[in-house]
């Protein structure tokens, strides 16, 4: 019974809380899909995926989680694409804990595009 309780409870923070890696790609992502200027260069259609596997799989998003005067903060790096002559991009998110609600903030959303012409979109930016 400790054992599955155990291994629900690791789900449930996994995939349901606030301040899981994969909450918060899924939140940047939505804030990417809706960005006029990312739906401009990448098209309607945008898919995202994290770093490749062995297998080649690309499900994993690479994330650091570190402590800085006392908060909590997180980066994450992904990549979307669409499907607009192949376009490419590098995401870029870090966001830091809120001292009132324990929740984590945005503290930036950045879209670098690898394809031509080469560019920088600020999705947000609250530093």
């Amino acid at each position: 019974v400790s054992v599955t309780g155990g291994l629900f409870y690791v789900i449930f923070k996994e995939l349901f809380s606030s301040s899981s890696p994969n909450k918060i790609y899924g939140d940047a992502l939505e804030k990417c899909r809706s960005h006029p200027e990312i739906i401009g260069v990448f098209g309607e259609s945008i898919k995202g995926y994290g770093e490749a596997t062995r297998r080649g799989r690309r499900q994993h998003v690479s994330h650091i989680e570190y402590v800085k005067d006392g908060l909590k903060h997180m980066r994450l790096k992904f990549y979307i694409e669409g499907i607009e002559s192949g376009k490419q991009g590098t995401v870029h998110v870090e966001v830091k804990e809120n001292l009132e609600t324990g929740k984590f903030k945005v503290h930036y959303i950045i879209v670098d595009v690898e394809t031509y012409p080469r560019r920088t979109i600020v999705i947000e930016d609250n530093r």
